[in-house]
């Protein structure tokens, strides 16, 4: 599940603090292997041309398409660099997004009067949960699967009504 209470509600403590990130579907430990495994699967055709020119021909394309996926799994890798981290305290509801630039986003409101709004099909997204509070309205896990808003979505409405 990517996101975490670190902290759950109680009928004794009303603070609680609530994480999320991008789900990462090949961890940094696996790319090595992934790209091993991608480095021999691409240059097993090229055994065959050892000892020809032809294999000087193909060998750059080869090369191109390894640097070009790695690359392209590397802009994955800081594109989901993002964290929301949704803390609320005994007045207070505080929202802090972490941009893959390194950015902070923050927002804050009355915890009494924030409003938990899901939207099934209105969102940019499935599921699209908002929370209104304040002056302003933000989203809160938009990267998260359509399932795991609306789970999510539950969760917190159970967290800011009281326990869980």
């Amino acid at each position: 599940m990517p996101y975490e209470w670190t902290r759950k509600p109680s009928s004794t403590d009303p603070n609680w603090r609530l994480s999320l990130w991008p789900y990462r579907s090949l961890l940094r430990k696996h790319f090595v292997a992934f790209m091993g495994a991608t480095a021999g699967f691409t240059l097993l055709p090229l055994l065959a041309l050892l000892g020809t020119g032809a294999v000087w021909f193909i060998l750059p394309f080869v090369l191109l398409v390894f640097s070009g996926l790695w690359y392209a799994i590397e802009i994955s890798y800081d594109q989901g660099t993002v964290l929301e981290e949704l803390h609320v305290d005994d007045t207070m509801a505080y929202l802090v997004r972490q941009s893959p630039r390194g950015d902070h986003q923050t927002w804050r409101a009355n915890r009494y009067w924030v409003t938990i709004e899901l939207h099934p099909k209105g969102g940019p997204v499935e599921n699209y949960i908002t929370l209104r509070g304040g002056d302003r309205t933000v989203e809160l896990g938009a990267f998260l699967d359509v399932d795991e808003r609306a789970r999510l979505y539950s969760e917190i409405q159970g967290a800011f009504r009281g326990p869980i």
